[in-house]
């Protein structure tokens, strides 16, 4: 098993990627407007600052210890609920220059390692 003290550096690393990510929701919001799905009811702005505000929310659960097994199910949750948004931008970014590219395709795999990394973060959890 995994020393306490590097599951808890773990978790708080997740913690900094989720309140990171959260926090350019609000301050780079237009990036993620573009990004949902017009399936979606509501505005893209809406969704936006909606999902800054979900992925700051699972940081600060994730981040305390008391919650942390179920910010790390609510950031496993988080992970595969933006996927389609992910998809979406794979999909817009077709033409766009190889490096853009790169960037948008390569934002799909990496969604497996991190639902790995949550789910780790909640099954380490007390």
């Amino acid at each position: 098993m995994e020393p306490t003290r590097s599951r808890a550096r773990s978790a708080l690393a997740l913690a900094a990627l989720l309140g990171l990510a959260g926090a350019t929701h609000f301050s780079r919001p237009k990036y993620y407007d573009a990004i949902v799905p017009r399936s979606l009811p509501g505005t893209p702005r809406q969704w936006t600052y909606a999902s800054g505000v979900a992925e700051l929310a699972v940081a600060a659960a994730v981040a305390t210890p008391r919650t942390r097994r179920l910010g790390g199910f609510a950031a496993v949750a988080l992970f595969v609920a933006v996927f389609p948004a992910n998809v979406k931008m794979a999909l817009d970014f077709r033409d766009k220059s190889p490096k853009a590219r790169a960037i948008a395709y390569g934002r799909l795999p990496l969604q497996i390692p991190l639902v790995a990394w949550a789910w780790k973060v909640a099954k380490g959890s007390p």
